[in-house]
């Protein structure tokens, strides 16, 4: 019985990681200059074991085209370990009309943070890491796999992912030894395109405007975003755009329309409390009856009154916490497949409460979507209708720490495939290659061992 249930829910996940945009049936005001399209630039990640931060200042984004060499990020941040598997949102800008066949990235200040899990509780290292000494400052120049065409008032989407277990050096044993030399890989994509779209926005509720079917939300890298719904939009269970109202902390997926704006597929309230720790579960202490009493993790977003809990390891007690979710679903099944007798290491969490004279008081407890690196076992793949099945990926992070093992991969009709036919082509592929899935970590509830349940399988592109 738990298995179907837990069957219907991932259904439900696929089917919202599979969600496409709609059009906005609201006037927008278009940004672009005469003679010049918009264009979004979205970040992701392919993560190297242990590794939990990788910091890294993109100087400049610039596009090469056959007439114009445009910026279009400057002097941005980026945590890419935080997105592996997740695209968010670095930047919107306007660009002359052009054919555009790569970019030059420059980049500065790597700093990297990993996990020992070895110490009890687990540790985290920081090391400042070295870039190549020439050139300075030090860039690259990656070429489009397609030209990239900007229409004059068009939009067109750039999708940049940073290829950690690449760009970080580790030595024999497996080690981080600090020398950084970043490997990205840049495409053309398109807002309607499932790999152009925004997967896991996560922000404050800045204000509403029920009139306008929309609201402003507080984003990443200090942007502020507007958010439109329509009738397509899917909220959490109890809300919707007449009862959103600040303070919240809310999640977004969507696509980006021509005027810098979201048209969102789901929103999820996470929690309207202004205190929150968000991170990966990299221990769990449970009572005698397989209840976890506190988790230890590590905190990679805070709320404002805890910012100085980023970048750290936390142990936190959660005895007293009641609500569970799961993100972007809601209802009985969330509270049967996701309790405090399911919360396993290497699980993506958010742990919302109060903070009041310097105690942090935890209320409700969200898992959320996550990515999982590893490496396809050949000969692992079960086929049961479809794109429906599962296979073995080896993992040598936290969830492959986790399950002991490689961890099985559960698909499903509406799973997206990326670089990849299908699950056919896996079961005939008789190589280990490398494998990235989104969707949620879950405690198999007959077999006890945490499976991974994917809206999403791709191969890493190729330069």
């Amino acid at each position: 019985m738990k298995r179907a249930l837990l069957f219907a829910l991932l259904l439900a996940i696929a089917a919202t990681i599979g969600c496409g945009g709609a059009s906005n049936s609201s006037t927008n005001t278009n940004i672009t200059q005469p003679g010049s399209g918009a264009l979004y630039v979205t970040g992701e990640d392919a993560p190297l074991a242990s590794v939990v931060s990788f910091q890294l200042t993109l100087n400049s984004v610039t596009l090469n085209g056959q007439n114009n060499q445009p910026q279009v990020v400057t002097n941005t941040t980026v945590d890419f370990a935080r997105l592996i598997g997740l695209r968010s949102p670095l930047a919107f800008n306007s660009v002359p009309a052009d054919t555009y066949s790569s970019a030059t990235i420059t980049v500065s200040n790597p700093v990297i943070g990993y996990v020992d899990m070895t110490q009890n509780p687990p540790a985290l290292n920081t090391i400042n890491g070295t870039l190549p000494a020439t050139p300075t400052p030090y860039s690259v120049t990656v070429n489009f796999p397609q030209p990239m065409v900007v229409t004059t008032n068009g939009l067109a989407g750039l999708k940049m992912e940073l290829d950690i277990r690449q760009t970080v050096a580790v030595d024999g044993s497996g080690q981080v030894t600090g020398a950084v030399n970043p490997v990205f890989y840049v495409k053309a994509t398109k807002a309607s395109d499932p790999d152009g779209q925004i997967t896991d926005l996560e922000g404050g509720l800045v204000s509403v405007s029920t009139a306008n079917n929309s609201f402003l939300m507080q984003g990443p890298y200090g942007h502020q975003l507007t958010v439109y719904v329509n009738n397509s939009t899917l909220f959490n269970s109890g809300w919707s755009i007449t009862n959103l109202a600040a303070p919240a902390f809310i999640a977004v997926q969507g696509s980006f329309q021509a005027d810098g704006s979201l048209l969102a597929t789901g929103i999820e309230v996470i929690t309207t409390a202004q205190s929150f720790l968000s991170g990966r579960v990299l221990q769990v202490v449970n009572n005698g009856s397989g209840q976890a009493q506190q988790v230890t993790m590590w905190v990679g977003e805070t709320g404002a009154d805890q910012t100085s809990d980023v970048d750290t390891i936390q142990t936190i007690d959660i005895s007293a916490v009641t609500e569970y979710d799961i993100c972007f679903l809601d209802g009985p099944l969330t509270n049967i497949l996701f309790n405090d007798t399911s919360i396993e290491v290497g699980q993506r969490v958010f742990i919302g409460g109060s903070y009041v004279s310097g105690v942090f008081t935890p209320t409700m407890l969200s898992l959320r979507r996550q990515g999982v690196y590893g490496t396809f076992v050949p000969g692992s793949v079960t086929v049961t209708n479809g794109n429906a099945g599962s296979f073995l990926l080896s993992n040598n992070g936290l969830v492959g720490y986790s399950v002991g093992g490689p961890v099985t991969v559960n698909t499903f009709n509406r799973t997206l495939f990326f670089n990849l036919t299908g699950l056919g082509q896996l079961q005939t592929t008789t190589t280990a290659i490398p494998v990235l899935t989104r969707g949620l970590l879950l405690k198999d509830p007959v077999s006890g061992t945490p499976e991974f349940y994917a809206g999403l399988v791709a191969t890493l592109p190729s330069n």
